[in-house]
């Protein structure tokens, strides 16, 4: 039995607000563009989800209705008041990119334990031990302290159980926060609690969308204390928040990556479909490693005929975005880039991948992006 309140939200029997099991947004009957809304005779279902998430599970239909920024912060900057233990999660396919930028200053003195999820795409024979040494310092140059990091891949189900020992060594007794960037994987990684260790009913809303989760979802634990998923934020500097969402699957990588590596001359530019591209201006003949979605085309020219290979092909040869959708993306903007001698260096183009420089004599690259799109340069990941 539910009843109306004035403010119109939809409560139970025993006065408890009514929420979405797959989102956590508060639910509602009245109107049909706000989140959270119901039809009238899905309430008597069990569990009740609101027609966003019943549509994103039924029909992997995609929804325009997200919670804007401010709310984001919001909700992260409450935690502060709490004595919890945070799980940041992030993308091992876009670190920098879906790293919190100034979590500490968000959570106060709460322990933070870094969980890094997606490591069954990095390819077999990488060294995970190397791996774990290189996100620690990471994140500690990103300026975040964390009591420990956890390597992990929710879809394959690889590294949960370390995940739940770590938990138990952290927790000591108190609530869980899990935050992360959208589609980073955590409703993914959390469903795993829920279908493992929790009585709740249901599952989270998962999807290859970003920003699936709307509010606090808090699932209870036997000693009366909760693991909170909180929405994701979302990162316009992520190229994944400016791509269609049809055209999100050619971009995140859902399989093994497989390197595509590339001796280039200087004056050659690589093309990653229309979303960006890489200009070799100057150094000496050279290996460049591409690490992006297996199904994202890649193209390499010389450098005299880019632009107008961009200006006659783009939406087409190159692709995505596809014609229809060029108008959806800001225009590209430039990045020099100085690779040091005798380093392995990444350059990072947030959302799409990173390109692997081995350059013993050093180079200069200029590299194309969306406007606002982030290009980091950093240590060799692998």
């Amino acid at each position: 039995m539910t009843k109306r309140l004035e403010d119109n939200s939809m409560h139970g029997t025993d006065g408890e607000e009514l929420r979405c099991e797959g989102c956590g947004v508060a639910l509602q009957t009245d109107d049909p563009g706000r989140i959270g809304y119901v039809p009238e005779q899905a309430l008597a279902k069990i569990p009740v989800i609101c027609q966003r998430c019943f549509r994103i599970k039924h029909y992997n239909e995609v929804s325009g209705v997200t919670l804007n920024q401010d709310d984001f912060l919001k909700i992260l900057g409450a935690i502060a008041a709490t004595n919890s233990l945070v799980v940041h999660i992030v993308d091992i396919f876009d670190f920098e990119g879906s790293l919190i930028a100034g979590l500490q200053r968000f959570i106060g003195n709460n322990p933070v334990l870094l969980v890094v999820n997606k490591i069954d795409l990095l390819p077999k024979v990488t060294n995970l031990n190397r791996i774990r040494n290189w996100v620690q310092k990471q994140a500690a140059d990103n300026g975040l302290k964390v009591v420990d990091v956890v390597l992990c891949s929710a879809r394959k189900n690889m590294g949960f159980d370390v995940l739940l020992s770590k938990l138990d060594t952290y927790r000591k007794g108190r609530d869980v926060y899990v935050v992360g960037a959208t589609n980073v994987g955590k409703s993914t990684l959390i469903n795993r609690l829920i279908r493992d260790y929790s009585d709740l009913e249901g599952e989270l809303t998962t999807s290859p969308y970003p920003g699936t989760t709307l509010d606090e979802v808090r699932i209870p634990l036997d000693d009366g204390k909760s693991i909170i998923d909180t929405p994701g934020i979302v990162y316009r500097h992520r190229l994944t928040e400016l791509i269609d969402k049809k055209e999100l699957p050619v971009i995140m990588p859902s399989a093994v990556l497989k390197p595509m590596v590339y001796q280039l001359n200087e004056k050659q530019t690589l093309f990653f479909g229309a979303l960006a591209r890489m200009d070799f201006i100057k150094g000496e003949r050279q290996s460049f490693t591409c690490y992006t979605a297996n199904s994202l085309k890649i193209h390499r020219t010389k450098l005299e005929n880019a632009d107008e290979l961009y200006a006659t092909h783009k939406g087409e040869l190159l692709q995505p975005p596809a014609l229809e959708n060029l108008d959806k993306l800001p225009p590209l903007t430039k990045h020099p880039v100085r690779i040091p001698k005798g380093m392995k260096t990444d350059i990072l183009i947030s959302g799409l991948g990173w390109i692997t420089a081995n350059s013993p004599l050093g180079a200069e690259v200029e590299v194309y992006a969306p406007k606002g799109v982030r290009v980091t340069v950093r240590s060799a990941l692998i």
